[in-house]
């Protein structure tokens, strides 16, 4: 899509001030989706993300069937993809808040995100100048393999991949979630008649069983949502200024996301606020050009100035900003002094993290499934691995659910 340069600056305010109030509004963070599974089994803000993955794996194939995008994002990949995943994972949980989280909390009034933020930063930028190392010697080594999505590995038209990707995808959530609800399988030994008829009591398979049941729960799950929605009598002005379901904000995410596929490509956050980084290190007087990863890979023409997707981000802390004082949510929040390290540490390996996985959640869970790269699954995988260790080591004095 061809735009004026005032055109594309119009859009990229609007699409970050859209993503800062859905986010803020339905309290949207890859930490909360993940660690909250993890810890308690709570899927409020999981089952937004799978839904808003879904809705835009559907609608970024449909536009790259016919011509309607920008590119494929398809970093090399490797086992890199996975440490550099879980080195990000490990990070955000122990911030308390993904790349967006960060962004939208900081936003809305919490200085101690202001701080992971700042560490954030620290790690763009140690990670510029060590990049001549790393490029030699952890990308070269262990991310040998050229950039992949199965939009063009496969035969058919991309949309009848992403089609396939949402149903495959939905089968395996669906036996996740059936499966819980199964009766426990019955024990061998004696009692093998006894079992006999608790399978077929079962359906016979224990797997389309689970399928089965994990369907029906998620149909039931949508139509209660629909339902709700349309029985909301409250008044507009009282359900805006309200918190918002979290598939509601991850289905819009996702068609802002489609609209940005349209005029800028994927959509991701970290990579923009490393370009900040070095602009801001710029704008102090440091020649930032002379840095291979910003002169080189971040500004590819060795010019250092602002981007539209830069505009993007910043317009998504004033987006979220708008929604928390609408609502009556904003308030300056102070951090607890002994949560400051946890802040320092979390953001610096976020920032780190975030390079060597050539992207943070948004870029690769997000973003990076709904294209089909190779590199985001693996990515995303290391990711969850980190949420997962990261949330078992803090919680290991209460224990988790899973």
């Amino acid at each position: 899509m061809v735009l004026s340069p005032a055109g594309y600056l119009a859009v990229s305010i609007a699409v970050g001030l859209s993503f800062g109030v859905l986010l803020q509004k339905a309290r949207f963070c890859f930490v909360s989706a993940f660690r909250d599974f993890v810890a308690f089994k709570d899927t409020r803000v999981l089952k937004g993300l799978l839904a808003g993955i879904a809705v835009m794996t559907v609608f970024w194939s449909l536009q790259a069937t016919f011509g309607y995008f920008r590119g494929f994002w398809t970093p090399a990949w490797g086992l890199g993809s996975l440490v550099g995943g879980f080195v990000f994972g490990l990070g955000m949980t122990l911030a308390g808040g993904c790349a967006s989280g960060t962004l939208y909390r900081a936003g809305q009034g919490y200085l101690q995100f202001w701080l992971v933020l700042l560490f954030m930063f620290v790690g763009y930028v140690l990670f510029a100048f060590a990049f001549p190392v790393a490029e030699t010697y952890y990308f070269a080594t262990l991310n040998p393999f050229e950039g992949r999505t199965l939009y063009l590995s496969s035969p058919f038209p991309p949309a009848v991949t992403g089609a396939v990707a949402v149903g495959v995808g939905l089968l395996a959530y669906a036996f996740v979630k059936g499966r819980s609800r199964l009766p426990d399988e019955p024990s061998g030994g004696a009692g093998v008649g006894t079992d006999t008829r608790a399978q077929a009591a079962l359906g016979g398979s224990r797997t389309v069983s689970a399928v089965a049941v994990g369907l029906r729960g998620i149909a039931d799950g949508t139509v209660a949502y629909v339902r709700a929605l349309i029985d909301d009598d409250r008044p507009l002005r009282v359900r805006l200024r309200g918190s918002w379901d979290a598939r509601t904000a991850g289905v819009a995410m996702a068609l802002v996301a489609s609209l940005w596929f349209y005029v800028h490509g994927h959509w991701a956050i970290t990579g923009s606020e490393a370009r900040w980084a070095g602009y801001l290190l710029s704008q102090a007087g440091y020649d930032v050009a002379s840095v291979d990863y910003w002169g080189s890979v971040l500004f590819r023409d060795g010019n250092i100035s602002l981007t539209i997707d830069m505009v993007m981000i910043a317009s998504l802390i004033v987006g979220s900003f708008i929604a928390a004082y609408a609502s009556g949510d904003f308030r300056v929040r102070k951090p607890k002094l002994n949560r400051v390290p946890n802040y320092a540490v979390g953001g610096l390996l976020m920032g780190v993290g975030s390079r060597l996985a050539a992207g943070c959640n948004i870029a690769n869970l997000f973003s990076g499934v709904a294209l089909l790269s190779v590199h985001s699954f693996l990515a995303g995988a290391g990711i969850i691995l980190g949420v997962y260790v990261m949330t078992h080591y803090m919680y290991r004095e209460v224990g988790c659910a899973i």
